[in-house]
């Protein structure tokens, strides 16, 4: 619940607010007198008269209507303050800073119940409690530093942790990086990372609110709104970086599949911001770095100048964007023997264009006029200028002001010397425009914006997917676990996807007629245990009749064996679909190369279902072995597209399956007309 007394109060109070600076109720009335808060401020403080030249109220009783309290006592004050404040004074929003609730003790989280309940009743806004505050245009309502440059334009941060907010804030502020507001939800007992995108997208205003949002997210609450709201602003216009900690594989629960041993919290934050269009960061300075780069006019193509007076970090910067995907052409032509006469002797001008120590600021900005006007194969620009040692800096930034202002190509400033050269871009940051200090984090951050997709569509495709049968097949089954081959066959056949032709028997016979009538070579597997290469249970190349009795007799004397599998063997490119199935998000959807190389290299792309056709082609496309399926050496690649549909019709199998837990398809058979599974398996739990 998001209201205006949160967002734009006329009256504040300061429950706790002192004359000590270094204490987090002297801080917040400090920040707020600061900040030139315009609404009236009043504090509470029994033992003070007059608070940093504020006359102080001794008793919440002798307030008058107030729109917003911020309480900074402790934490066992805090219930009896906010049933008086709402129920009496008027109060319709609170922030509470005090820790000590339901982070800590279960008597702090039925504080924080009841802190709640009386919000919920008086209809109050709610944020914390265990948070810094909210700081926006209209009041600084927070009581850490730095505070940054406020700006209309600036960026929107929403953060789980104060702590955390305070140093990202740090890094930023750095950077020159401007914001609109700073959220930092606390505990989120009320008003969660969710809420304020949903506040967001549903009055959005193109030509007043901020196109930027950074998330840095403890937990995820509720994925269907986060995907829908940030999905959502994504299509406005914004732009939306995050960063979601607490996914590492030591949480993920233990399982007994590839896809199990595979598939995370991880995998369901990264299929869940892919099909968002969020662009996913992992530190601190990437996100800042992110966030700059959002502020700078969007990129048209994946080619890149490189401006420098120090061909090192030109060097670094090249690899880096190489390695990215992202390229530094070679330039060529008249134009660039032009460009090489009007600079010092021994400059380099094939890009990097090395301008050289002794470079002047008119040379620099000859070197992106050339970039901007006479190089039509450039779709951007780095210039990497630090202090040689020998002048001041203030002319040359000043020429590269002038640029990126006139420029119609992206600039991206690179000024490494903050020591220096500090002056000289504190200047240039005054003016308006972000740092980026290390060309190798710019590069980083630029490969992950350049491979976030754009928000997947919301419709579901059913592409003739049978759904009541499906349905009706899960329906039938009575026990938990995995399921035979031949139930594995039905589902597979409702969602259109191809498999090999098969025969399961414990009858020696019948697997032999039916290996004499597909014609040989075949392949046997072992029906029972659940990793059958493991025990011996899967069998190559069987020619002969002969061949295959044998192999059906040793088969059948493995532990756990009930039966076994006779396939046509079929050759090609192996592949992989795997899919588990999270709490809340729904079913991560997994695809790579198959055979032993999910496992050896887990190269995998995640997805969340249902998967549009874009959707399934970028999961395919992000592989780091997606050459070996275009095909290496002129060797014919896989149908790329039937492989995606494939994936698209498993994703939309399992939306109308959530019994399905985890699955697995491994390997496919594919080569440049079919994609035909071999083997799957799929685990049911109805619980």
């Amino acid at each position: 619940m998001i209201n205006r007394q949160l967002l734009h109060p006329e009256s504040i109070v300061v429950i706790g607010g002192s004359n000590n600076v270094h204490k987090p109720g002297g801080a917040i009335v400090r920040n707020l007198i600061n900040g030139k808060y315009q609404g009236t401020l009043r504090i509470v403080n029994p033992k003070e008269d007059e608070i940093q030249g504020i006359k102080a109220f001794h008793d919440v009783k002798e307030l008058p209507p107030t729109d917003l309290a911020i309480l900074v006592v402790a934490a066992r004050f805090c219930p009896e303050y906010v049933e008086v404040l709402a129920s009496e004074k008027d109060v319709r929003a609170f922030i509470i800073i005090s820790a000590g609730f339901g982070e800590e003790t279960p008597e702090g989280g039925e504080m924080e119940k009841r802190i709640l309940q009386t919000c919920e009743k008086y209809g109050a806004a709610l944020i914390g409690p265990n948070c810094i505050g909210v700081l926006n245009n209209w009041y600084h309502g927070v009581f850490t530093k730095p505070i940054p440059h406020l700006s209309p334009s600036g960026a929107d941060f929403i953060s789980g942790s104060g702590a955390t907010a305070v140093f990202i804030l740090e890094s930023a502020v750095i950077k020159g990086l401007q914001f609109n507001s700073v959220w930092s939800i606390g505990n989120g007992k009320q008003i969660g990372i969710e809420d304020v995108l949903q506040h967001m997208d549903e009055n959005f205003d193109a030509d007043r609110d901020s196109k930027v949002k950074l998330l840095y997210i403890e937990n995820i609450a509720n994925p269907d709104r986060l995907l829908f709201h940030a999905s959502s602003l994504i299509r406005k216009g914004c732009r939306i970086a995050a960063i979601k900690a607490g996914t590492s594989e030591s949480g993920s629960r233990a399982a007994s599949s590839h896809t199990g041993a595979i598939a995370s919290s991880d995998s369901a934050v990264e299929a869940l911001f892919r099909k968002a269009g969020i662009v996913r960061c992992f530190s601190r300075e990437e996100l800042t770095t992110v966030g700059c780069i959002f502020t700078l006019p969007p990129l048209t193509g994946r080619n890149f100048a490189i401006v420098t007076h120090a061909g090192g970090p030109g060097v670094m910067l090249t690899d880096a964007l190489s390695k990215g995907g992202l390229n530094v052409p070679k330039l060529e032509g008249g134009a660039v023997e032009e460009l090489k006469a009007q600079l010092m002797p021994g400059s380099a001008v094939t890009n990097p264009i090395d301008i050289l120590a002794t470079g002047t600021p008119e040379q620099l900005g000859i070197a992106i006029d050339y970039c901007e006007r006479r190089f039509d194969n450039i779709d951007a620009i780095f210039v990497i200028f630090g202090s040689p040692g020998l002048v001041k800096l203030y002319e040359t930034y000043d020429t590269l002001d002038k640029k990126i202002k006139e420029c119609r190509k992206p600039i991206f400033p690179i000024l490494p010397c903050l020591n220096t050269a500090g002056p000289e871009v504190a200047e240039f940051l005054r003016k308006g425009h972000v740092n980026f200090s290390d060309e190798v984090t710019l590069a980083t951050a630029l490969t992950q914006i350049m491979k976030t997709p754009k928000p997947a569509s919301p419709e579901i495709e059913l592409l003739g997917v049978d759904v009541p049968k499906i349905r009706e097949i899960i329906a039938s089954i009575e026990e938990d676990g995995y399921v035979p081959p031949e139930t594995v066959h039905r589902l597979l056949n409702c969602a259109g996807i191809p498999m090999v032709p098969e025969k399961v028997s414990a009858d020696k016979t019948q697997l032999i007629d039916f290996a004499n009538r597909i014609g040989y070579p075949v392949v046997a597997k072992v029906v029972g245990p659940i990793h059958k290469s493991d025990v011996g249970g899967v069998a190559l190349d069987i020619r002969s009749s002969k061949h295959l009795e044998l192999e059906y007799e040793r088969m059948m004397k493995i532990d756990g064996a009930t039966s076994v599998m006779i396939q046509k063997m079929i050759k090609g490119t192996e592949l992989f679909i795997g899919a588990k199935y999270e709490p809340r998000f729904g079913h991560v959807v997994l695809c790579g190369l198959g055979g032993i190389f999910v496992e050896v290299l887990k190269d995998v792309s995640s997805g969340l279902a249902p998967l549009s056709n874009s959707e399934a082609i970028s999961m395919i496309r992000s592989l780091r072995g997606y050459k070996i399926l275009k095909g290496p050496r002129g060797q014919k690649g896989i149908n790329e597209q039937k492989y995606a549909e494939i994936i698209q019709r498993l994703s939309t199998l399992l939306r109308f399956a959530t019994e399905i837990k985890e699955m697995d398809i491994n390997p496919l058979l594919a080569d440049e007309n079919e994609v035909t599974a071999v083997d799957a398996r799929i685990l049911i739990r109805k619980e």
